[in-house]
């Protein structure tokens, strides 16, 4: 029965450490692809709040374009393709809501 426990301890501590490196690579691409999104938006959405609007266009990315958007960040400049995607993520609906209560609403107060 202690053998077990073991065994059991063991494989909760891996799964937690799986779990913590998966939290950390997410973290790494989101990082990563904010730095192609700022000055996207910046183009193409002048006068936008930065932080907060690559926060709502990072958010409402999906895995495999949060992807693209990271390995972008690799590159000496933004191509038109990553750029047409962060304007294709920034003017979605999901987007443009989280812009208007996130993004935009604490520079109107």
């Amino acid at each position: 029965m202690t053998g077990l426990r073991i065994h059991i301890g063991l494989a909760c501590a891996a799964l937690l450490a799986l779990s913590a490196c998966a939290d950390m690579q997410d973290q790494l691409a989101r990082d990563a692809a904010r730095s192609v999104v700022r000055p996207a938006l910046a183009d193409n959405f002048p006068g936008v709040p930065l932080e907060p609007a690559s926060d709502c266009v990072i958010n409402n990315a999906s895995a495999s374009e949060l992807t693209r958007l990271a390995l972008a960040a690799g590159q000496p400049t933004i191509s038109p393709q990553t750029n047409a995607l962060v304007v294709e993520i920034a003017t979605r609906p999901e987007t443009i809501r989280c812009l208007a209560t996130d993004g935009l609403a604490p520079f109107l107060l």
